[in-house]
């Protein structure tokens, strides 16, 4: 068994009327729809070390919120790790988009070493048939696709063995039992494609059970959903699975972060999925846009004022979001 005590608590030592005061709620346009939306809303808040994110997805209630703001917390008020490598490799993502737009998507991003593709928002004949156009204009990049819990078992065996050359499959199917069960069969059937866990590990109430069921290869770790950085390196210490570190679709002040938690890793063997940057139309501070496929570590980039105001959301989102970090945070002293 894992001894879970070894995890850090969340970050909850800074008052309400301070995140407030410094809060924004801004809407960043995007290029092309993800995750069924065409504007991410997030709340840019600034702290005394540095700009910081807090942007829970809109559908999220305030326990899971709240853990966005443990994190936030942190990049404003306490920093970050001092960084074990100088770059972090990043991969492309390719949301649900029809086959014919594959090569414009790619293209946003530059050379890198590896792309990620959506999948399971389609048909599954449409869904092998993006990736199969990835592979052909990459053949040299590893290909992991990722199904946000979106395939039953049957229909996640049928994409991942017609597709023999991914490196591994994000999340295919929901749950962590369901997760071993897909794991085991695919093992039993031949296949290499190794099996990564994301929502099994941070919708979990204990981000832990993944690894103790044998259910993955590896675990996807995000810094907002897992209440910080140091938070994260400790479910990654005590989890000892390889982990890839990735985007909640956060702005490039949130990106800071979770390049941070990829630079403080002691190992790290996958390209990450931080490069989401060129999902966006715009953004108030400078872009995470990755050079020869890699983000440098460093301090959050500063939203330029002007930019801000233009992105700032109306007022009646501007209560929606300052209400939801009144919850968030009112879960975190309860916790505390």
């Amino acid at each position: 068994m894992v001894d879970n005590s070894h995890i850090l608590p969340l970050n909850a030592d800074v008052a309400l009327d301070e995140l407030a005061a410094n809060a924004v709620a801004i809407g960043l346009p995007m290029n092309t729809t993800f995750r069924n939306t065409t504007l991410r809303e997030v709340m840019l808040i600034k702290g005394p070390i540095g700009w910081a994110e807090f942007s829970p997805f809109p559908e999220y209630g305030p326990q899971e919120s709240a853990r966005w703001l443990s994190a936030t917390i942190e990049a404003g008020w306490h920093g970050w790790p001092e960084p074990l490598r100088n770059a972090v490799p990043v991969n492309a993502t390719v949301p649900a988009v029809p086959v014919d737009d594959v090569a414009a998507v790619l293209a946003r991003f530059g050379p890198v070493p590896a792309v990620k593709v959506k999948v399971a928002e389609d048909d599954l004949a449409t869904d092998i048939a993006r990736v199969q156009r990835v592979h052909e204009l990459l053949p040299d990049a590893d290909i992991r696709i990722d199904a946000n819990t979106g395939y039953t078992h049957e229909q996640a065996v049928e994409v991942i063995t017609a597709l023999p050359f991914l490196r591994y499959a994000e999340q295919p199917v929901p749950g962590i039992e369901p997760l071993a069960r897909l794991r085991a069969a695919l093992r039993a059937a031949g296949s290499s494609v190794l099996i990564a866990a994301d929502e099994a590990v941070r919708k979990e109430t204990d981000p832990l059970a993944v690894a103790q069921a044998e259910a993955a290869d590896l675990i996807v770790v995000k810094v907002q959903p897992l209440g910080g950085v140091r938070r994260a390196l400790s479910i990654v210490e005590q989890a000892g699975l390889d982990a890839v570190v990735s985007s909640a679709l956060d702005s490039s002040v949130g990106i800071a972060a979770g390049v941070a938690l990829a630079a403080a890793l002691p190992h790290l063997e996958h390209a990450c999925g931080l490069a989401t940057a060129a999902l966006f139309a715009t953004e108030p501070a400078t872009p995470a846009l990755p050079t020869n496929g890699a983000l440098t570590p460093g301090p959050a980039p500063v939203p330029d004022p002007e930019v801000l105001e233009q992105l700032k959301l109306p007022a009646d989102r501007q209560r929606w979001w300052h209400k939801r970090l009144a919850t968030a945070h009112g879960v975190l002293m309860q916790n505390a």
